[in-house]
């Protein structure tokens, strides 16, 4: 009958904790009014707490700080510390200890060791102290893995592992929405939810533009000539929280006259988010490229530059359109026509010759228009028809115009 040798003991043991902050401490106030009949006893019990904020009692939160209890959650975006020890448990020195630490996720294994240099030797009751630091970048789990190895004084080659399994949990819900312009902006709203039990301190929500936009922030607003935060002084996100932020796109010089180019850019650029929680621990999110759905204009875009928000009645007023051919090959000859409705009335020539236009160019043109009728009117009827095709393009609803008797005085 074969019988198994007991399993030797290691001479090393290893010891791994993770390294976090403290946190307030909280105490819950008992009190009561003087006429009951514990009197002022509670009161002066909670005087003589040392726990408590002097003259302040009756508050949760106190001055002294806890140690963490228990692992506690790990966010996506924070920065993972933990602390390593390897302790020489036996009267034996120990030679060749190698001590390595590797993060395995769903994707990848990390060594996370910040050397991989042996150690000479570790005398009786001494110890190998090392601390790693990881930015946490995956959601999901996520295995600690402390392998060490050794020589005894015999010569035997020793080696051990041990595994630590923690989750990286999601700390913010982004919500994106894009609205496309017809001067070529692109505006962007990200909602942000805080999806935490506790409250952030958000630090910095900023876009990274792609290289063809330049970016607008529209989350201030001017008081006494400084920008002061739409979301007031402390930029706290309680649990559970959103907050709206808006920004405004605009293409680069260099690309805006490009129609055919602008025109199918999809990529947008990323959000970059940092935050704080607690004591100051930080923690960081960028976001995959964001993509817009690409408008389509057609062969033919007609987009409004200049129009006056409101007009007299049947006083002449003026627009600047901007015609482009968003073709990238072909060479339109373009007549315009301008159809009167039951409100608006174009003055000018219909029927008459824009030129040519060749592909991905513009032109800038100038009607001048009336309304007999008052209140919002939408300018429509303008047609444009391509001669080489004899195809007819159709322009209604361009824009909207605030139309006012003319014994009211119209503000310039």
């Amino acid at each position: 009958m074969e019988v198994n040798p007991p399993k030797q003991e290691h001479l090393l043991a290893l010891k791994v904790m993770r390294l976090t902050k403290p946190t307030l401490f909280t105490n819950i106030p008992v009190t009561c009014e003087e006429r009951d009949l514990p009197g002022d006893l509670f009161n002066q019990l909670m005087k003589d707490d040392p726990s408590t904020v002097n003259g302040a009692e009756t508050l949760m939160l106190g001055e002294m700080l806890t140690l963490p209890q228990n692992f506690g959650n790990i966010f996506l975006g924070e920065t993972f510390s933990s602390y390593i020890s390897v302790h020489n448990d036996s009267n034996q020195i120990v030679k060749d200890i190698l001590v390595k630490a590797d993060l395995q996720t769903s994707s990848q294994r990390l060594n996370l060791s910040a050397s991989n240099a042996t150690v000479a030797e570790l005398k009786s009751d001494c110890c190998i102290d090392d601390v790693i630091h990881h930015e946490v970048k995956e959601i999901g789990t996520h295995i600690l893995v402390c392998a060490v190895s050794y020589t005894t004084q015999s010569g035997e080659k020793m080696y051990f592992r041990k595994f630590f399994k923690f989750q990286v949990l999601k700390p913010l819900d982004v919500k994106t929405k894009f609205y496309n312009a017809e001067t070529d902006e692109v505006f962007l709203e990200a909602q942000i939810q805080n999806i935490t039990t506790s409250p952030m301190f958000m630090e910095k929500v900023s876009l990274e533009p792609s290289m063809m936009y330049n970016v607008v922030e529209l989350n201030t607003v001017k008081q006494v000539g400084e920008g002061v935060s739409t979301f007031g002084s402390r930029t706290y996100l309680q649990p559970m929280d959103t907050r709206q932020y808006l920004y405004c796109l605009k293409p680069k010089p260099e690309f805006a006259e490009k129609a055919g180019i602008i025109k199918g850019v999809t990529v947008i650029g990323k959000l970059d988010i940092v935050w704080k929680t607690n004591l100051g621990e930080r923690g960081r999110l960028q976001t995959s490229q964001l993509q817009r759905m690409a408008p389509g204009y057609g062969d033919v875009r007609l987009s409004l530059e200049a129009i006056p928000d409101t007009v007299n009645l049947e006083e002449p007023f003026h627009i600047t359109c901007k015609i482009t051919n968003c073709s990238s090959e072909r060479t339109m000859d373009l007549v315009l026509e301008m159809c009167n409705t039951n409100s608006i009335h174009w003055c000018g020539v219909s029927g008459r010759q824009l030129g040519k236009l060749n592909p991905s160019s513009s032109l800038y043109l100038a009607l001048t228009l009336l309304s007999s009728v008052q209140g919002l009117q939408s300018v429509s009827g303008l047609r444009l028809t391509d001669t080489f095709l004899k195809r007819t393009y159709e322009y209604d609803d361009i824009a909207q115009v605030c139309v006012v008797s003319s014994t009211i005085q119209v503000e310039g």
